[in-house]
């Protein structure tokens, strides 16, 4: 499975947050599944952390050792996703958010994110 993870998701799984459920621990962590992070995801990461909004863990510098050390790709942006984001409704008008859903649109992921105004829109997602 190709899965594509909220900024959010994220973060708790670098954290090892208790508010992810367990069983998306496991599919993220599964070497059968293929797992993505947006770049979009790691500059809002940045943005949070140097405005004191977030702390991580291990610190953001540590992030890109995590990554690799969890066989994660870095998704960028391309112009597709751009296409399919002009087109995109306002059910979400969180820009962060809006080009999480056009990317799994484009690239036909599973988005692993808890957000409920996902099911606006014909964007397939795996929380329960």
């Amino acid at each position: 499975m190709n899965l594509l993870l909220d900024t959010h998701t994220f973060i708790w799984f670098l954290n090892e947050d208790k508010k992810l459920p367990k069983y998306i621990t496991n599919i993220i962590a599964d070497i059968d599944n293929k797992c993505f992070l947006r770049i979009a995801s790691l500059w809002e990461i940045s943005i949070k952390t140097s405005l004191g909004k977030l702390t991580l863990k291990d610190g953001f510098n540590k992030i890109s050792e995590f990554i690799n050390n969890n066989d994660i790709d870095i998704l960028p942006i391309t112009f597709e996703h751009l296409q399919i984001l002009l087109k995109l409704k306002y059910h979400h008008r969180d820009p962060f958010d809006r080009i999480l859903i056009s990317q799994g649109i484009t690239e036909n992921f599973l988005i692993a994110t808890n957000d409920i105004s996902f099911n606006k829109y014909s964007v397939k997602t795996i929380w329960k």
